[in-house]
């Protein structure tokens, strides 16, 4: 396995190795002992600056990534333009220049506009890393989900694995990033949802479409469910959310009628009661919560090894 990544940035999972992805994967698991350790911090990162950009609304990713930061002991910048009405190209030049400005050493960044972390990455010195340009990629949500299925049955690798993503795959920047990593890990990987929410030309990636939830979920040891992403959807893709409901989502009955246990996994922020249930999110089953822990691990890993420093101590 290599030693460091091959890779300057992490812009999407497009661009990594196998070996890339199971360094990154190896190096979370002693941040994760850190993370269960009395004293939860390393000096890894110390003397190192990292600024937060995000132009899009984040809570769940941006404290991941923050709490990663000070974990690691870096100092840490916020910068959020969410609400700024400034246009695409302005916005970024600005921002680039902020961050040269401020002498930033890595810049975690949110974008609503595909391609925009690589622009970045073209513009500054800085290493950068792709919080989720619109629905284009998100490699640490990718990263996380592969690195919790690998815990959940304490296999190196996913040889074997069939995982379904299940939902609004049309405009999902998590589903992309999963097939691109599940599949360098082994794994078969399916999709399944409505035919408005699944692209034309998503065979071309090598995966399976299935329309039918059960058939999906007999066939899968993994199923992981996307929320419905109604603020990407400029046109009505389906009749109502009930009727989705009714149709692609999950509920504790559907799960115990499948005669095998599978895992249920999310990105979040859960819609309860319309892709799962409050039962199966809550369940056994659900390894919801272990992503949420995993990712702090996981967005450790990316800082630490994109840091380029020579020991995991600092």
């Amino acid at each position: 396995m290599e030693k460091k990544l091959s890779v300057d940035h992490l812009l999407g999972i497009k661009y990594l190795t196998k070996g890339d992805i199971e360094l990154i994967l190896s190096t979370a698991d002693y941040f994760k002992k850190v993370l269960q350790q009395p004293i939860r911090k390393v000096p890894s990162l110390q003397d190192t600056t990292i600024a937060n950009v995000f132009f899009e609304n984040s809570t769940r990713t941006r404290l991941s990534f923050e709490l990663a930061e000070k974990r690691l002991s870096a100092d840490v910048v916020n910068f959020s333009a969410s609400s700024s009405s400034v246009s695409k190209g302005e916005t970024l030049i600005d921002t680039v220049n902020n961050i040269l400005a401020m002498k930033v050493d890595m810049v975690v960044m949110r974008h609503p506009n595909p391609g925009a972390s690589m622009f970045l990455a073209k513009h500054v010195k800085s290493k950068i890393i792709n919080a989720g340009d619109g629905a284009h990629e998100h490699p640490t949500q990718a990263l996380l989900d592969a690195y919790s299925i690998t815990r959940k049955f304490d296999v190196p690798h996913l040889k074997g694995k069939k995982v379904v993503i299940v939902g609004d795959i049309l405009h999902s920047r998590v589903a992309i990033s999963n097939i691109y990593c599940l599949h360098r890990l082994g794994a078969e990987v399916m999709v399944c949802g409505p035919t408005t929410l699944i692209p034309k030309h998503i065979s071309a990636l090598n995966v399976k479409v299935e329309h039918n939830l059960r058939k999906a979920l007999e066939w899968c040891d993994v199923a992981n469910m996307l929320r419905i992403q109604l603020e990407r959807q400029d046109i009505k893709y389906f009749p109502s959310l009930r009727e989705y409901t009714m149709m692609y989502g999950v509920n504790k009955q559907l799960l115990d009628s499948l005669g095998k246990e599978i895992t249920i996994m999310h990105p979040g922020p859960i819609n309860r009661g319309v892709e799962i249930t409050s039962d199966v999110a809550d369940s056994g089953q659900s390894i919801i919560l272990q992503q949420v822990e995993n990712g702090v691990a996981i967005r450790m890993a990316v800082l630490y090894l994109l840091s380029g420093k020579s020991t995991i101590g600092g």
